[in-house]
């Protein structure tokens, strides 16, 4: 597998995990169900159109039949004036519209042949969407009750992200609690061995250099002041 390929499965499965993480499938099934609404009322609309059409053809064919027999009388009425040529132009013209009539009755046919396939799918394309609304339904609303019942999952075992991160911040505070306390602890046995007196005996400023040798010179000024205290007993 190329790197060209790899790195194009690697888009496609980050992106199939976005779509999911993101994807509602209420708001999806809702989506569909439309879109087979819309799909139910564009086969309406052409049932309609079709039988509009065919009624149309039907009423043409009435007005032409209305007119042929009109012709016929014509005829009739010229045969009786004796203008023969006249009756026989009527009924040619009679001819032309049956002629006429049978093409639009043929029309009207297929249209009709049409009109019922249309209605057939329409009736099949309703009950489909009928149950699929229905199914949508009971669908969106076992979601949502999963979906509530995994909130108070979270909610009762600290899972959620909200919880989690009250979860850390009180673990952090008690962390913080116990190090205070053992500092605290701890400083208390230094004042209790004297560590920390030493230091602030020596005026808050001095070393632990320079408090040894203040001790020492306090040493040899006592031994000085004994020294000369024995002198000026014994001379006296």
């Amino acid at each position: 597998m190329g790197v060209l390929s790899r790195m194009t499965t690697v888009l496609k499965a980050k992106m199939n995990k976005l779509v999911e993480r993101w994807e509602d499938p209420r708001e999806t099934l809702e989506y569909s169900y439309q879109r087979q609404l819309e799909l139910l009322q564009k086969v309406r609309r052409n049932l309609a159109e079709v039988a509009t059409s065919r009624k149309r053809l039907e009423l043409q064919v009435v007005r032409l039949r209305e007119t042929a027999q009109r012709l016929e009388a014509q005829a009739r009425e010229a045969l009786a004036a004796g203008r023969e040529d006249l009756a026989v132009a009527a009924l040619q013209r009679k001819a032309e519209l049956l002629q006429q009539v049978e093409g639009i009755e043929r029309q009207a046919g297929e249209l009709e042949a049409e009109q019922k396939k249309l209605e057939t799918a329409e009736a099949r394309l309703r009950a489909k969407v009928e149950a699929f609304r229905a199914q949508k339904e009971v669908i969106k609303a076992q979601y949502s009750a999963a979906e509530a019942q995994v909130r108070i999952g979270e909610a009762a075992s600290g899972l959620s992200e909200e919880l989690a991160d009250v979860g850390l911040a009180v673990e952090r505070a008690q962390q913080k609690t116990e190090s205070m306390r053992a500092r605290a602890a701890a400083i208390d046995e230094l004042v209790a061995s004297g560590a920390l007196d030493d230091r602030t005996a020596i005026g808050g400023t001095g070393t632990g250099i320079e408090a040894e040798l203040a001790r020492l010179k306090a040493s040899e000024q006592v031994k000085a002041d004994l020294e000369r205290l024995k002198q000026e007993v014994g001379r006296g």
